[in-house]
């Protein structure tokens, strides 16, 4: 480890905090991420008055203190994201959404790790902007294991420069603009944030809530921090709470191929169920 670092950190702590980490949430750090776990959890080890790595791992594993836990495992997920990432998925969510929507029952999205909320609110404003689609009729749902981005996400809150992409006709409808001491600043509407429900969520939990089935989940860039059997083990999961011919967006390098066989490639890493007969 480079001499530079003001806090030991050794090889032998990284490989234990690899290994606390799969055992807490399940994600599997590769050999290539030293330094970014340094990088991230260096501060809180100085806020904390220490001077190893060891120390504060001794720390998470003796006090089992739940607050200190979502500490490490915030600092130590990824959230890129941004507002139509992928962008064609969202065209094939308008499609689905089209046919699906003269059915007299609710139309039901999950965006399954919705970091500071772009992915969710760039749903909700695809669908919202379908005319067909009646607003008490559709029911969208965002989960993270970060609490620190979900809470982000649900205030709604962004850098005006994150949304200038954006279609005119979309800032117009959707966002407010920042003036004063908030200037430079866009928030979503309240109708929009209104829209979704934010809860916080780990993905490789012994048991999900029932949740319903929707009729496309939303899973980008996430499978990718899993080893292959947890993988296999988490699309079993949302093949079972997806509707028959629902859709799964996964991110742009994401393979699923031989970890399931209940879906079916319909585009760029996007899949329609076809088994219908999974079970949790």
């Amino acid at each position: 480890m480079s001499t530079e670092r003001d806090i030991r950190f050794t090889a032998a702590d990284f490989r234990r905090l690899r290994q606390m980490l799969y055992q807490r949430v399940g994600i599997s750090l590769n050999d290539s991420k030293s330094h970014m776990a340094y990088s991230r959890l260096a501060k809180r080890v100085r806020q904390l008055g220490m001077r190893q790595f060891a120390d504060y791992l001794d720390l998470l594993e003796k006090a089992d203190d739940e607050a200190e836990w979502q500490h490490f495992v915030n600092a130590l997920t990824t959230n890129l994201t941004a507002f139509f990432r992928e962008p064609h998925h969202f065209d094939l969510l308008r499609l689905h959404a089209m046919e699906r929507v003269t059915q007299e029952r609710h139309y039901r999205v999950w965006s399954a790790a919705v970091s500071t909320g772009e992915e969710a609110y760039s749903i909700a404003m695809t669908l919202l902007s379908l005319p067909q689609l009646n607003r008490q009729r559709l029911e969208l749902v965002a989960s993270d294991i970060d609490t620190r981005v979900l809470s982000q996400a649900a205030d709604g809150v962004y850098d005006a420069e994150r949304a200038k992409m954006l279609d005119s006709s979309l800032l117009k409808r959707f966002f407010l603009r920042g003036v004063g001491h908030n200037a430079g600043k866009v928030r979503i509407r309240r109708e929009v944030r209104d829209q979704l429900s934010f809860y916080q969520f780990n993905l490789v939990a012994a048991e999900w809530p029932d949740m319903g089935r929707f009729d496309v989940i939303f899973c980008r860039n996430v499978l990718i921090y899993f080893d292959k059997p947890t993988q296999a083990a988490i699309l079993q999961r949302l093949a079972a709470s997806l509707q028959p011919d629902g859709l799964l967006f996964l991110g742009h390098s994401e393979n699923i191929q031989h970890l399931s066989d209940a879906f079916q490639s319909c585009g760029r890493t996007a899949y329609r169920l076809v088994n219908h007969n999974v079970r949790r």
